[in-house]
């Protein structure tokens, strides 16, 4: 017989409970772990076909703006309009200024209608 003494069969029942732990430890689960991963990876499919699309739809765009840049690079150029004289400013006398509000109108905070504000 392989194992004689009590420390023998000790080692052995703890080797057999330690395989026993390490083997459910490894154990790759069950259904829920595969419904997890088959979203996760269904999940992934979408973003990537979604990344592509967009991809997609930026070349183009990127494409359409080249053709224009071209287009603009070859066409003739703008004759620019003639500039126009302007009036040169003349200040405005100080009597001749209007006010702001009519004389004896009172104002609020923030210039909300007639209303003071009563609040101290």
């Amino acid at each position: 017989m392989l194992f004689t003494s009590t420390t023998q069969f000790a080692v052995l029942g703890l080797v057999l409970i330690a395989g026993w732990l390490f083997g459910l430890a490894s154990h790759p689960g069950g259904r829920k772990w595969r419904t997890r991963y088959s979203t996760e990876r269904d999940a992934h499919a979408a973003q990537v076909k979604d990344t592509e699309t967009k991809l997609s739809a930026a070349q183009a765009r990127i494409a359409e703006l080249e053709r224009e840049n071209q287009r603009l690079t070859s066409a003739q150029p703008v004759a620019a309009a003639p500039v126009t004289e302007r009036a040169p400013y003349r200040p405005v006398a100080a009597t001749a200024a209007r006010p702001a509000y009519p004389a004896g109108e009172r104002r609020g905070w923030f210039d909300f209608g007639n209303r003071v504000s009563t609040r101290g």
